[in-house]
């Protein structure tokens, strides 16, 4: 059997975390989650995930330097990495793509949208 692929949600905002944690599970991904961008990197070093939602307005290490330093790491260099944020100009989306990131998801967003572009990434089709 093979295993479920592995989503690391790293968002400080309770309600999306919970939201996006029920929606992921149910389509039946593994979940880790984080609060702040060291949290983020700790999970990931012991945990390598396949896909993280990352927020880029976080506590501590915010999400360009969390996103450069997945890409940096040899366990995480591979993983997919979606940008969530509520920073919707050029720039910031440029910037984000440029530091790694795979998608960038302004704020606010469709959770079906995010389901389904965390589906592309993994392989799979929404249920």
């Amino acid at each position: 059997m093979s295993r479920r692929p592995r989503v690391l949600i790293v968002d400080d905002e309770p309600n999306i975390v919970l939201s996006l944690q029920f929606l992921l599970s149910r389509e039946g991904y593994e979940i880790d989650i984080a609060r702040d961008g060291e949290s983020a990197l700790e999970i990931a070093a012991r945990t390598p995930p396949d896909l993280v939602v990352l927020d880029l307005m976080l506590p501590g290490l915010d999400g360009y330097e969390v996103c450069r330093r997945l890409r940096a790491a040899p366990a995480t260099a591979a993983a997919k990495i979606v940008l969530v944020t509520a920073r919707a100009r050029e720039a910031e989306r440029v910037r984000g793509l440029e530091e790694g990131a795979d998608a960038y998801v302004t704020k606010p967003f469709s959770t079906r949208e995010l389901i389904a572009t965390v589906g592309r990434f993994l392989g799979r089709a929404p249920s």
